[in-house]
């Protein structure tokens, strides 16, 4: 960074700069953006990121992001309650919403199975979804993880353990292998789920 900056303004670009998704420039432009907004909004800035770092929680249920107990889905009894669809983070449940094509559950795995990365079944909220087979009058899980080899291998995994508890479907074609459901139209969404099948779990090898 230019040592021709204040250091207080380059402090703030350094920061924006932190964020994912934030290059150099664009991390200028919102800090000038921010600086020209004044005292005020700044304020209201920073009590929003504040408010939302120390309020949101874990849904009970479900597991996204919430400000209570059970998120708003969740606390809507009339969501079709016979039907979970399973995906890896908070964005996917988002995306899924924006589609307006599906009107039943959701359950937050928290990630997918990787492990070059460390993360096995027991890191995901895998017992969690069990525990709600039990208790919940859930006749279909729809495994929506995104086509990568890590959501594909969680698919896999997902198919064989619920084998025989409940009907198993997995999102249909449409969706584009290697990439992430966050990025996907809403049509292509609404499509994906339309279009669902069952499957079956893998037979083992002799």
């Amino acid at each position: 960074m230019s040592s021709t900056l204040p250091a207080s303004l380059e402090r703030l670009i350094d920061e924006l700069g932190r964020l994912p998704g934030i290059g150099p420039k664009s991390a200028q432009r919102i800090a000038l953006a921010l600086v020209a907004r004044g005292p005020e909004a700044a304020r209201r800035l920073a009590e929003a990121v504040t408010g939302a770092i120390e309020g949101l929680r874990r849904c009970e249920r479900c597991g996204q992001l919430a400000d209570e107990r059970l998120c708003p889905i969740c606390a809507d009894a009339s969501r079709n309650q016979h039907i979970v669809l399973v995906v890896e983070g908070d964005r996917d449940v988002w995306a899924f919403e924006r589609s307006r094509g599906y009107r039943g559950t959701y359950h937050v795995l928290g990630g997918v199975i990787s492990p070059m990365d460390g993360v096995g079944p027991e890191e995901l909220a895998i017992a969690s979804l069990l525990a709600r087979l039990e208790h919940e009058p859930i006749e279909e899980v729809v495994i929506a993880t995104a086509p990568t080899v890590e959501g594909e291998t969680t698919a896999t995994y997902l198919t064989r353990i619920l084998a025989g508890r409940v009907r198993v479907s997995r999102l249909a074609t449409g969706v584009p292998v290697g990439g992430d459901l966050e990025y996907v139209d809403e049509l292509t969404l609404a499509r994906a789920l339309e279009g669902r099948h069952p499957v079956s779990a893998p037979q083992p090898e002799p």
